[in-house]
């Protein structure tokens, strides 16, 4: 009794899984609510009763045998035992009446579940019914918003919107009405598209074409004004060369560069043709889009090259013009923002096209221009447009070669209209030294073209040595080398001296030499005009050089490159020339004058009986004259000319008096005629020292004096009065005292002297006791002269 029973478990051959598990759970004391729960919810109580009874049977037959081995505690196990089955009736009728109430729940929410159910169904369907319900909202809301588009003509968004439906929603469309609608008008509205979006670019094609011009215009100003800022920098460059060259100081200029972006300068819409091309692209015929625009634009292409008839082409070349060079402006920018709109290939195509339509046109017009200006005038809008294009990459070369090719046109029509200048110029001339009174005068005639043969500052009035035509053949110079610059800039050679130094020495040899000439040979011109042409003629010979660096500063070279004397005008040697022939010119008119006095000489009495010591009237009037010629040349020639006419003209006078001699009017002379012929010859040689001291020639031609012109006539005055004149045979005193005299012309001339033998010498028989020795020694020099001849 002290010691505790063992618990043990009691397994009969019939007991069942069920009724081992439950006799372990009772017998370890574990809950059993669970189990019952559990039989309950499945609506089998009555498996576990009898599993209970079993159990209960089980412990019985255990009770039984522990109560043989322990009686108290058996006793005290069925007291708990019947307290137990007593529990067990209670909870059976707790559960009978908790599964009454669960029926009496159960079949309400069986009940409520049914309905449930039926509601899930119509929940179901209603949303399906919203479901393709608002698929349809969406479907007729995009073909709202659609509409919408089209009718702001917001075509892009309708055709996404268009496509929008297509792929995403017109297979899901529940309706098939709607569906079939949707899609039978999904095609119409893209066509209609198409057809919108094409006329809205054939309005910017009018447009474009329209602008063309305007476009062309602003970017050749544009040009224009870049070339200019460039001239002026240019400009301010030599100047700073110059003075750095001439000692002035170092000059520091910089050059400012602007960036110009083309792009916002020149505005013009392509937004209609980048919406047209990229909509075609969303329909799928982008490259059909691409053959219409260059179809197109090559047609306006082709009307554009079209001349107008009616209009002079020097009147609508800047318009003609301007609308390629807009067109090509806007291809350049369709080419580089349409993305793939335009091939390279396709612009090149056009260019060349252009090129050489514009180069024959060109061509064909400048053979029909007349005047210089208006050629120049379009070459320059010519170059102003290669260089506008040739900013945005095209090749302009050959339309500059046929400004190139014009030059020799251009010059001979520039030089025609300095002929007619020049030619002006000389006609209207007064041949008279210009006077200067005041200081600006003298740097616009004198100092402007280098003229100066002095670097003082001279007083005013001031007289010129040249007359106005000097100045003003060196302004139509000067204009004609700027117009051969101008031609020549900006075109296919950048070194183009050499070509306007030929133009040059062209125009001053063969129009500004010949038209002088032309005056200096004219009728009409007198002795002092042609001494102011001949003064003119050196002048303008200084003045190549002035025009050679003038034209080397033009064309941006270097002056000192040009002052190399192997690199000066060949136009200044023929100046040179041309200066000698009017000096020639100059003589034969003053010696024409001279002869009408010298002519005089007929009126001479060859035999007079009576000594005169007078010179005769005519000389009086030749030195008068040659005074008068002397002081004028002094004036206007420069020594070495002054010189030379000098010469010339004494020269020609002792000429004259050899002829007077030798003249088939004179038949016979006597001493008394060679002793005035001698009193004139004294007058005119004390004429020629006088002249040749105060002019200041004597200091410069140490050898040959004005003296030396008249020896001739003085050889054979001399040789007439001398009292033995056969000496003239004596070689070493004619080689000495005769040597200008001719044999001829001495045998002739003394031929002719015959005097009476009592009176020839008769003023000299004081000094003279043989008064007929003369007279024979001349008889004796006719005699051996004759033999001689």
């Amino acid at each position: 009794m002290d010691s505790k029973p063992k618990r043990r478990t009691v397994i009969d051959n019939g007991d069942t899984g069920e009724d081992l598990v439950l006799a372990t759970l009772i017998g370890n004391g574990d809950d059993l609510g669970p189990l019952v729960r559990h039989a309950f919810e499945m609506g089998r109580p009555e498996p576990l009763v009898q599993q209970l009874k079993h159990v209960v049977k089980k412990k019985e037959v255990e009770i039984e045998e522990l109560c043989k081995t322990h009686y108290e505690e058996f006793i005290l196990a069925v007291d708990e035992l019947r307290g137990v089955l007593v529990d067990a009736e209670e909870l059976k009728s707790d559960l009978a009446s908790d599964n009454f109430r669960l029926q009496e729940v159960g079949s309400a929410l069986l009940v409520k579940l049914e309905e449930l159910l039926e509601s899930c169904s119509i929940k179901k369907n209603v949303t399906e019914a919203i479901k393709m319900s608002k698929i349809c909202v969406e479907v007729l809301e995009l073909c709202v918003k659609c509409n919408n588009h089209i009718s702001d003509g917001q075509f892009y968004p309708a055709l996404k919107t268009v496509d929008l439906i297509e792929k995403n929603y017109l297979q899901k469309i529940p309706v098939n009405a709607i569906k079939t609608v949707i899609g039978k008008n999904i095609p119409i509205i893209k066509a209609y598209i198409e057809k919108k979006v094409t006329t809205q670019f054939n309005e910017w094609l009018v447009h474009i074409r329209s602008s063309a011009k305007d476009i062309g215009q602003t970017a050749i100003g544009h040009a224009a004004s870049a070339r200019q800022r460039d001239e002026e920098m240019l400009e301010r460059q030599r100047k700073a060369e110059e003075q750095n060259i001439s000692g002035l100081g170092d000059l520091v200029y910089t050059l400012d560069v602007e960036e110009v972006d083309e792009d916002s300068v020149l505005k013009f819409d392509l937004t209609p043709l980048y919406r047209s091309y990229h909509i075609h692209a969303c329909l799928g015929i982008q490259e059909q889009f691409r053959e219409y625009y260059y179809k197109n634009r090559l047609l306006q292409l082709n009307s554009d090259l079209q001349i107008s008839s009616s209009q002079p082409f020097v009147e609508s070349y800047q318009t003609y013009l301007a609308q390629i060079a807009g067109y090509f402006i806007v291809e350049d920018r369709v080419l580089r923002t349409s993305g793939g709109l335009l091939s390279a290939d396709q612009v090149e195509t056009m260019w060349e096209t252009t090129v050489a339509k514009v180069a024959s046109l060109l061509e064909e017009q400048f053979s029909h221009m007349d005047s210089a200006t208006h050629l120049l005038l379009v070459k320059d809008y010519i170059a102003l447009l290669g260089a506008t294009l040739k900013q945005y990459g095209y090749d302009v070369g050959s339309i500059l070669e046929v400004l190139d090719n014009s030059r020799d046109k251009y010059h001979e029509l520039l030089l025609e209209e300095c002929r007619q200048q020049i030619a002006n110029v000389l006609s209207s001339d007064t041949y008279e030294q210009m006077v200067l009174k005041k200081d600006s005068d003298y740097d616009s005639t004198v100092l402007a073209f280098h003229l100066q043969t002095s670097d003082i500052m001279p007083a005013f009035p001031y007289i010129a040595p040249f007359s106005s035509m000097v100045p003003d053949c060196c302004r139509i110079v000067r204009s004609f080398i700027k117009g051969s610059v101008d031609y020549l800039s900006y075109g296919v050679n950048s070194n183009f001296y050499e070509v306007v130094k030929k133009y040059l020495d062209k125009l001053l040899i063969d129009v500004l030499n010949e038209q002088v000439l032309n005056t200096v040979h004219g009728a009409g011109i007198g002795v002092s005009q042609a001494m102011q042409v001949a003064a003119n003629i050196s002048f303008l010979e200084r003045a190549c050089d002035f025009f050679l660096r003038h034209a080397a500063q033009q064309c941006g070279i270097p002056v000192r490159s040009v002052d190399r004397p192997q690199a000066g005008l060949t136009a200044k040697a023929v100046l040179k020339t041309s200066r000698d022939a009017a000096y020639l010119a100059l003589l034969n008119l003053v010696n024409s004058k001279l002869e009408e006095f010298m002519a005089l000489t007929e009126n001479i009495n060859w035999t007079s009986e009576e000594i005169s010591q007078n010179s005769n009237e005519y000389m009086t009037e030749v030195v008068f004259y040659l005074d008068t010629l002397f002081s004028t040349a002094q004036q206007i020639l420069p020594l070495d000319a002054l010189y030379k006419v000098g010469r010339g003209t004494l020269e020609h006078i002792s000429n004259s008096i050899v002829a007077a001699f030798l003249s088939d009017s004179v038949k016979r002379f006597n001493a008394n005629a060679v002793m005035v012929i001698n009193n004139d010859l004294k007058m005119l040689e004390n004429f020629a020292d006088e002249r040749f001291h105060s002019t200041g020639l004597s200091e410069i031609y140490k050898e040959g004096s004005f003296r030396g012109c008249l020896i001739e006539a003085r050889q054979l005055v001399n040789l007439l009065s001398s009292s033995q004149p056969e000496n003239f045979m004596n070689p070493v005193i004619r080689e000495k005292n005769y040597n200008a005299l001719d044999y001829k012309k001495v045998a002739t001339i003394c031929e002719k002297f015959k005097d009476p033998a009592d009176s020839i010498f008769g003023s000299l028989s004081s000094r003279n006791s043989k008064p007929n020795s003369r007279k024979k020694s001349m008889d004796v020099l006719k005699k051996r002269l004759k033999d001689f001849n």
